[in-house]
Parts: structure tokens; sequence; C-alpha cells
């Protein structure tokens, strides 16, 4: 079982100049040329999940304002229609601008879409903010995953929207069971994250932290030493496609150090009991 937490699509007819355009800003905020590795097309995802060994990928669609959330949970139920044939699974959106937030949650759970995910950096506004907190405590009431960016941006790093203080503020006051800190926690920040949230009862992905082709990666020593101190159990692979290759991907985690049976939970067996409920009968979770 492999299952691909973090994924993103464009629709076909802005897909080309939306990554071009994410390309530039990349360029012009950190000075290094990182290329997308694929097109963000609905129909290319498909092909490389299946070419990957991939079971299902998760499309993680990012609200920018208040109008997009309905017709992008819309087009996830549509999407979810063809899974089996696909090997595509789209969680919903939402927006922390929304002031009807707790409909449009109401109607992801009505749509089975298992899952949302807040951007807080396209989202322009800081995690810290009451609007995620009323999100984040009425999405776990209705026992869905939450998927949310945190740490720096790699295409708009002035301001970061959601630190590790952030979510300790959080912890204080909630702690949602299905709660994905992407990005192994805090892109970039992965020191501050090893000191202050590993541990912590929520899980991180490893979307983009491996790529060899982005300058600022993560070591593969520092990305095992998270994830037996963090607890294999809490540790789910995603790669941010289109910004990683899926294939090789795969082949990066495999050669990180885990064992076998580390790695059968980090790639799969942990997102299928996370977001499905299913798990595998032959899964004994480690210890720390």
């Amino acid at each position: 079982m492999i299952i691909d937490i973090h994924t993103h699509i464009f629709p076909d007819k802005i897909a080309y100049d939306t990554l071009r355009h994410m390309e530039q800003m990349i360029y012009k905020c950190q000075g290094i040329k990182v290329d997308a590795e694929a097109t963000a097309l609905r129909s290319d995802l498909s092909r490389t999940s299946i070419d990957a060994g991939i079971d299902k990928s998760i499309i993680c669609p990012v609200a920018t304002n208040i109008t997009q959330p309905e017709k992008l949970n819309a087009l996830a139920s549509k999407i979810n229609e063809t899974t089996d044939e696909t090997h595509l699974f789209s969680f919903g959106a939402i927006h922390p601008d929304n002031e009807n937030y707790k409909e449009i949650i109401d109607d992801v759970v009505a749509r089975d879409l298992k899952g949302i995910k807040l951007h807080p950096d396209y989202q322009d506004t800081l995690f810290s903010d009451i609007k995620y907190q009323r999100i984040v405590d009425y999405a776990a009431e209705k026992d869905l995953v939450i998927v949310i960016h945190a740490g720096e941006d790699i295409g708009i790093p002035a301001q970061i929207h959601c630190t590790p203080d952030m979510i300790l503020d959080m912890h204080k006051h909630m702690q949602p069971e299905k709660l994905v800190l992407a990005h192994m926690g805090g892109w970039r920040m992965w020191d501050e994250v090893e000191e202050k949230l590993v541990g912590l009862p929520y899980y991180l992905d490893s979307a983009i932290c491996l790529n060899r082709n982005v300058k600022i990666h993560m070591e593969n020593d520092q990305f095992v030493r998270m994830v037996r101190n963090h607890g294999v159990d809490k540790v789910l692979f995603g790669t941010d496609s289109p910004w990683y290759d899926q294939a090789r991907a795969i082949e990066d985690i495999r050669s990180t150090g885990l064992t076998d049976e580390e790695l059968d939970l980090v790639l799969g067996d942990n997102a299928n009991h996370l977001i499905f409920g299913e798990q595998s009968s032959n899964i004994t979770v480690l210890p720390k």
C-alpha cells in the first residue's frame, strides 16, 4: 500500500501558466531555480500515480478566496467518483475568511471528502488567528483530516504564517487527533521542529523534504531521526507533486535507511488508517 498524502492539480487551461509563475516567484524569492517535475494536470497525476505504483494520491486543494470552496469541493466529489480507476482522491477546501465555515465543513463531511487543506501563506492568515482555530476545532469535531502547510513557503518567504511556536500555542488549547503538519512539521524549520514539535500527537508529512533537486532539502539522517523520535506511526509519505517526481520520491524515501517495516507504515499504511480507517492486519505499531 502506497499513499501520497500531498499532491496538487490545477485546471487544464491555467496549469502551465500557474506553474511558470510559481517557478518565477521561487527564483525571485530564493535566487534558486526550481522546476516543477510534473504538469499539475489531473490526467497526468493519475498516470504518474499508476506508473509509480501509488494506490492513492491525495489531492489537497487550496482555496485562495472565499468564493472557491463551493466549486473546489464539488470538483473533489467528482474526482472521487473515479478513484478506483484514476488512483486520485481529493480532500476538500476552505478559506479562513469563510464566515459560513461550519456549513462548508458540514458539506465536506456530507460529500465524504475525508479532509481539508489549509495553507496560511497562500491564504495570507497567521495560523494563530482565531479564524483558523475555529476551523480546526470544528473540523476535528467532525473527524476530518486537517492538512496544513507548515513552515516557510519557498515562493513566499517574507513572513512565515505557520511556525512551530504557533502549533505549540494551539496545542495548549486543543489537540486535534487528525492534524497533519506538512513538510515534516515546518519547511526549512526542521531543527526547530525537532526541538519543539517532535513527540507531539500530530502527523508529519514528508512532502518535498527529500527532493535533492531543491537545494533546500532535508538530509537523510535528520529525516530518519525525526521519524523515529516522533513515532513512525505518525509520519506520512507525501510528494507535493508537481514539485517532486512521484516515482523518484518513493526511491528517495526507500534509500533513507528506514527499515522495511517502517517504510510500510510511512509509505501508506499510516495514511490508509488515518484517512480511510483501514489498517493492514500485519501492521505492528513500532515504539519510538
